[in-house]
């Protein structure tokens, strides 16, 4: 098989979402810790439109963004399917990642942004409330009885939309709003391959909260 490298970060949701496929596949790779205050020359060789994290490396070819990585992932190792194989299933799911990469950008907008606050929180609920209603129904899992890539997606939102909430001090994701969700986010990460590997809210904390008051002393300089 062709050596397989990632270029991440740890604690990066989106270097989670493919290590956690990777893992799941039972893909072996080699992951390269990137400072993204002094990017690498290999990252800007294989990411040089957006310089970012992740980029997965196959036989020397790189995959930039992670849904697309995931998408690579699962047509090349078609081992332990993270997608359903019926056709209608499946543009369900990729319907529901298009949801999560559109929506979910709110999350981070709320952690980037001092403005319009109000508003930004009212997306996310609004975002919370729609997959709540419509994503999950009576499901464990947005696939059903296993993960998938949709699951990925979501974790990756809702896991840092915690340490967000605690950072910035507002309170969205509460379990009597969202009873579904958050019965889904337990058995998300009582998955062994998630559990293992998605960051501890400890050191997300830690590293979240000093990015963000840096953000916070820019904004008030300006």
């Amino acid at each position: 098989m062709a050596e397989v490298k990632l270029h991440g970060g740890l604690l990066s949701p989106f270097n989670y979402r493919v290590v956690c496929a990777l893992k799941l596949k039972g893909i072996p790779f080699e992951l390269i810790k990137e400072d993204l205050s002094n990017k690498g020359a290999l990252l800007l060789k294989y990411n040089p439109v957006h310089k970012k994290i992740p980029v997965l490396v196959h036989g020397g070819k790189p995959v930039c963004e992670s849904m697309v990585i995931l998408e690579y992932i699962e047509e090349t190792w078609p081992q332990n399917p993270l997608m359903p194989s019926d056709p209608y299933d499946r543009a369900q799911a990729r319907f529901w990642i298009n949801f999560a990469e559109n929506k979910g950008a709110a999350v981070w907008k709320l952690f980037r942004s001092i403005e319009d606050q109000e508003n930004t929180m009212k997306e996310i609920l609004e975002m919370l409330q729609i997959v709540e209603e419509h994503g999950l129904g009576e499901k464990k899992f947005f696939h059903g009885d296993k993960i998938g890539l949709v699951d990925i997606a979501f974790g990756s939102i809702v896991h840092w939309l915690q340490i967000i909430e605690d950072i910035v001090g507002v309170k969205l994701f509460e379990s009597h709003k969202f009873p579904g969700l958050h019965a889904w986010l337990k058995n998300y990460k009582q998955v062994p391959v998630v559990e293992e590997n998605l960051p501890s809210r400890d050191e997300l904390l830690v590293f979240f909260k000093g990015r963000y008051e840096k953000l916070q002393a820019s904004a008030r300089m300006q």
